[in-house]
């Protein structure tokens, strides 16, 4: 029979541990804190005194935990005077946490274990491997399967990501506008990766996750229109969700997708957020986000795939291009103008041939796919060909029948 601390474990441990990083700002005390909390709490009731609500109990205990160790390590280095300084804001903190000791657990803080870990001295692939791990409490073996490497190299890269935080002594604070705007952008890029991570592994949970931490983001930067982008491009994703695979579990294309199965709250929500981040931008124009969201939101209004705004697509694909001169942002314009009746097919190849490093890169199964497809609309004989050629540099089973089925439709 399942306890209701473990429970909490399974359900609170990433917004237990985000709570009390928020208040030591630190990820390494913290960690260690919520694990000895977890530990008073069974042996507690072990004892017969089981707390009533584990998950708030846990929480605060760790943090008690956690700032008796910062001001542990800050009184032992006291000679040092931004370290006095430090305990002494330890010491405040210890005394708000004692008036709050009978506090309910009710916040969601992950998103502020994001903004930790976005340290300015944490790789980009890092501080996604923290997130996945951390804040959406993805097991280690896990992570390393989505990067691609061994579980204890993992396990290494995340110990030392940690004491980086950890020695720098550079914090998050919640309160601090500066901080915040300046840790932002970062954090919005670690929530779209953790959300692709889950589209890409058909994995609900991570993009559940992505979402929820998208709508915090949100709520906590209004005014910021990359925030309201972000949420709109990953609920005009999600919407489509239902329809991304058959029931034989094989690629579904847009143009062969069910629309009637769309989300269309999502749909509708996703669209509106859409357009407030395309209007509220700097003056420098719209980020990267409010950009993916614009093009989206064309797919999402369009009823058919015949009626698609290939030409409005393609406008903001070229804003896109050189606001984020990403390979995928690339590959998304060149098909985007291939559809483009004022572009065409054959005009959007040359331009797609005319950037050699795409075919060379991480990127090259896609664009190689890109290239196919192409010459598919265009009718061009050599569309066999390029097929064969995307089948063999595709890596995934499921893309390689796509691709194949494609190439077999040339003849039909």
């Amino acid at each position: 029979m399942t306890t209701a601390i473990e429970r909490a474990f399974r359900t609170d441990a990433p917004r237990i541990l985000g709570a009390v990083a928020r208040t030591v700002g630190d990820l390494l005390i913290a960690e260690d804190a919520v694990q000895e909390a977890f530990a008073r709490a069974v042996a507690e009731a072990s004892a017969g005194r089981e707390p009533a609500n584990p998950a708030a109990w846990i929480t605060t205990v760790a943090k008690r935990i956690a700032v008796d160790a910062r001001r542990r390590e800050s009184t032992a280095a006291r000679a040092a005077p931004m370290l006095a300084a430090e305990a002494a804001r330890a010491a405040d903190r210890q005394a708000e946490i004692d008036m709050q000791a009978n506090e309910v657990f009710t916040g969601d803080e992950r998103l502020e274990l994001i903004l930790l870990v976005c340290h300015p001295e944490v790789a980009e692939e890092t501080r996604v491997a923290l997130a996945l791990r951390f804040v959406c409490d993805v097991p280690t073996a896990q992570v390393a399967e989505v990067f691609l490497v061994q579980e204890a190299t993992m396990a290494a890269r995340l110990t030392r990501a940690k004491k980086r935080i950890h020695d720098s002594r550079l914090r998050f604070r919640a309160g601090d506008d500066a901080d915040l705007a300046a840790r932002l952008p970062d954090a919005l890029t670690t929530i779209y990766l953790l959300y692709t991570v889950g589209h890409a592994r058909a994995d609900g949970r991570l993009r559940t996750a992505g979402i929820e931490l998208a709508r915090d983001a949100y709520r906590l930067r209004q005014q910021d229109d990359e925030a309201a982008g972000l949420l709109a491009l990953l609920l005009l994703t999600e919407a489509r969700q239902t329809t991304r695979l058959s029931d034989a579990d094989e690629f579904v294309t847009l143009a062969e997708a069910d629309r009637s199965l769309w989300n269309a709250a999502m749909l509708a929500e996703g669209e509106r957020l859409a357009t407030v981040a395309l209007t509220t931008a700097a003056a420098d124009g719209p980020g990267r986000f409010a950009l993916q969201a614009g093009i989206a939101g064309l797919h999402g209004l369009s009823p058919t795939w015949e009626s698609t705004d290939w030409p409005a697509i393609a406008r903001l694909y070229d804003g896109l291009v050189l606001r984020w001169p990403s390979a995928a942002a690339q590959l998304g314009r060149a098909v985007a103008r291939g559809y483009s009746p004022d572009v065409g097919p054959e005009a959007a190849l040359a331009e797609l041939d005319a950037h050699p490093e795409l075919f060379a890169g991480v990127v090259a199964a896609q664009a190689l796919a890109v290239r196919a497809d192409l010459l598919r609309l265009a009718m061009d004989a050599r569309a066999g060909e390029a097929y064969e050629r995307a089948v063999d540099a595709a890596q995934d089973a499921r893309v390689r029948r796509f691709l194949e089925k494609r190439r077999d439709a040339l003849g039909a």
